[in-house]
């Protein structure tokens, strides 16, 4: 699980820095405060992210002296690479079952402005095959639980299941509208990052 939210956050870094190079509290903001897709990003789980895309290759440090953007004092700037920018193009171009899972969907679907509309929907698809597998699951354990459980956990696990059926017709509706062509866009392809919000579940990139 730990591994799968670092590459979801590693995933997210590398998006938003394909808008501009950035520092790392100008990353953090971004990704918790307008993007909106973790409900909180400690430093201690961004910085060893920067690091290991440093390391590889995938990012640069750019130290930039006080001006009008940093007028304090320098600052360590992140910027893509040639190899950053090849590396999350071959990112966003995966639609294998792993882009499916709860923990980088989120941000898959945050990235669909800079995704192939035949990769988006077969993402979408994926998506939707598996929280209906879920679903059929938590009912037949709903029906089976029902006098054993009592009337609040019954509470708990109808609740968990309404919100599973409403992503899942939510789901539906995303999928019916890029087989119509897509969802219109202001956004250039470059500065394509949305905000699936409003019921979806939000990631947390504590440090673990």
């Amino acid at each position: 699980m730990a591994a799968k939210r670092s590459a979801a956050l590693e995933l997210a870094v590398l998006g938003v820095l394909t808008e501009s190079p950035q520092h790392g509290y100008e990353l953090r903001k971004r990704l918790v405060s307008v993007l909106g897709l973790f409900t909180t990003i400690s430093y201690g789980a961004l910085y060893p992210t920067l690091k290991s895309l440093v390391t590889r290759g995938f990012i640069a440090e750019q130290d930039v002296s006080p001006n009008a953007v940093y007028p304090k004092r320098n600052r360590i700037v992140y910027a893509l690479t040639p190899e950053g920018v090849e590396y999350f193009n071959s990112l966003v171009a995966d639609d294998g079952s792993g882009s499916w899972e709860d923990e980088i969907f989120a941000v898959r679907i945050a990235l669909f402005g800079q995704t192939a509309a035949d990769t988006r929907l077969h993402i979408l698809q994926g998506r939707r095959r598996r929280l209906e597998d879920r679903l059929d699951q938590m009912r037949t354990n709903l029906v089976k639980g029902r006098e054993r459980l009592d009337a609040y956990t019954l509470e708990l696990q109808q609740h968990g299941l309404d919100a599973l059926e409403r992503e899942v017709a939510w789901l539906g509706e995303l999928i019916s509208r890029e087989e119509a062509g897509g969802m219109a866009t202001n956004a250039s392809p470059t500065r394509g990052i949305v905000n699936p919000r409003t019921g979806r579940p939000k990631i947390s990139a504590s440090n673990e």
